[in-house]
C-alpha cells in the first residue's frame, strides 16, 4: 500500500512540473497580466452571462447595511452584559449558599429606603408633569422613583460583582462605515480642528428637527470644543411647502453674521411661514432693508439647491439626519444616541471623552 501511494505522488508530482514548465514557456517565464475573473462567490446573479457581483449590490445599500449591523450588534452586546450579570449574580448565590432571590434582597432590595413624600414632591418640581391631588397618578410616581432607586442599587452591586470577577468580553463590533461629507463653506459653531465633527441635514418647519435642538444643545455643552457642529439645509418640499424661504433666509443672516441666532429664533415657535421672516430678522437685530432685500432677490436659492442636492446623493431621506465623523445617525435621537458614537470617536482619536476639558 505505502508504495503503491509513493510511486503515485511521484507521478502526479511528474505531471504537475510539466504543466508548470509548459505555463512558463509560453509565458516567456513572467507572470501571467490577465486578470483573475470575478470570484464565484461574488457573483449573486448574472444577466445573458454578465455577473452582479456582492459589491455592486451592496455599495448603494452601505448606509443601511451599517445601521442594521449596528442594531445587530447593540442587541447581542445588550444580552452578553445580561448574562455576564446573570452568571456573577449565580457565582455569588453560589459562594453564600443561598438562592439568587435571597441575595439580591439582602444585597439590593434591603439597601434602599422607601420614596418619601419629599422625593415625590420634588419629582413634580423637576418634571413636567403637572402636581395634581390624584391619588393614583401620584403612587405611579412613587412606584417609578423606587424602581429607580432599586435599579441603581443593583448597579452598585454587580460593579462590585464584576470588579472582583475576571471577565474578559471578546464581542468585536462591526466595521464603522463612514461616508463622505463635503462640508466646505457651510455655516458651523465650535472648533474648526475639533476631533468629532457633527454635519446636520435639517428643516427649519420640521417638528423633529425642533426637538432635537435641545439635544444638540447639550452636546455642545458637554463636549465643548471637542466637537463642531455644521449646518447644511434640505427643506423637505412635499411636506413642508413653505420651509425654503426659511433656508434662504437664514443665509441672509449669515451676511450680517447672524445665522445662528437667526437659526434659533425660526425654531422658537410655530413653523414661520415666508411673511413672518422679516419680523424675526428684526427679533435677532438684523439691518431690515439688507436682509429683505437679500431674501426679495432670491440670490441664496442656488445654494440651498446644492445643498439639497448633496443630501440626495448621501441618500439622506428624513430630518434631521446626522453625520458624526461620516457615521449616520437618523432622527430625533436622545442624548445617549450621540454620546456613544461621540464617545467612539473621541477615544479613537486618543482624545478624553464626556469629561469637560
Amino acid at each position: 500500500m505505502y508504495f503503491l501511494l509513493s510511486r503515485g505522488f511521484a507521478t502526479l508530482a511528474v505531471v504537475i512540473l510539466v504543466a508548470v514548465s509548459a505555463d512558463a514557456q509560453r509565458s516567456g517565464g513572467e507572470k501571467a497580466t490577465t486578470p483573475s475573473p470575478v470570484a464565484k462567490s461574488e457573483v449573486l446573479a448574472d444577466v445573458d452571462g454578465v455577473a452582479i457581483t456582492k459589491e455592486e449590490l451592496e455599495k448603494p445599500l452601505a448606509v443601511q447595511l451599517s445601521q442594521l449591523e449596528e442594531q445587530i450588534y447593540t442587541l447581542k452586546q445588550r444580552r452578553l452584559d445580561a448574562m455576564i450579570v446573570e452568571r456573577l449574580i449565580a457565582k455569588e448565590a453560589a459562594k453564600r449558599g443561598v438562592s439568587q432571590a435571597a441575595l439580591l434582597d439582602a444585597e439590593v432590595t434591603s439597601k434602599v429606603g422607601l420614596v418619601t413624600e419629599q422625593e415625590v414632591d420634588g419629582f413634580y418640581k423637576t418634571s413636567n408633569l403637572a402636581k395634581d391631588d390624584d391619588p393614583t397618578q401620584r403612587e405611579q410616581v412613587r412606584s417609578r422613583l423606587q424602581s429607580q432607586k432599586i435599579a441603581i442599587q443593583r448597579e452598585a452591586f454587580v460593579k462590585t460583582l464584576r470588579s472582583k470577577a475576571k471577565v474578559a468580553v471578546y464581542l468585536t463590533p462591526p466595521p464603522v462605515h463612514r461616508t463622505e461629507v463635503n462640508a466646505d463653506g457651510a455655516p458651523f459653531v465650535g472648533a474648526a480642528g475639533a476631533a468629532v465633527t457633527i454635519v446636520e441635514f435639517s428643516d427649519f418647519h420640521c417638528p423633529f428637527c425642533q426637538r432635537a435642538e435641545d439635544t444638540i444643545a447639550q452636546i455642545l455643552a458637554r463636549y465643548g470644543d471637542r466637537v463642531r457642529l455644521v449646518w447644511r439645509d434640505y427643506p423637505i418640499d412635499s411636506l413642508h411647502p413653505q420651509a425654503r424661504k426659511a433656508h434662504e433666509a437664514a443665509r441672509c443672516a449669515t451676511e450680517q453674521g447672524k445665522f445662528w441666532p437667526y437659526h434659533k429664533a425660526l425654531y422658537a415657535g410655530p413653523p414661520k411661514q415666508p411673511d413672518q421672516l422679516p419680523a424675526v430678522a428684526q427679533e435677532t437685530g438684523l439691518d431690515a432693508a439688507s436682509f429683505k432685500a437679500c431674501v426679495a432677490s432670491g440670490k441664496y436659492q442656488a445654494a440651498v439647491q446644492k445643498d439639497i442636492e448633496e443630501g440626495k446623493r448621501l441618500e439622506v431621506t428624513g430630518t434631521p439626519t446626522f453625520f458624526i465623523n461620516g457615521r449616520v445617525l437618523v432622527g430625533a435621537q436622545p442624548l445617549e444616541a450621540f454620546a456613544k458614537v461621540i464617545d467612539d470617536e473621541l477615544a479613537r482619536s486618543g482624545r478624553t471623552t464626556t469629561a469637560q476639558r
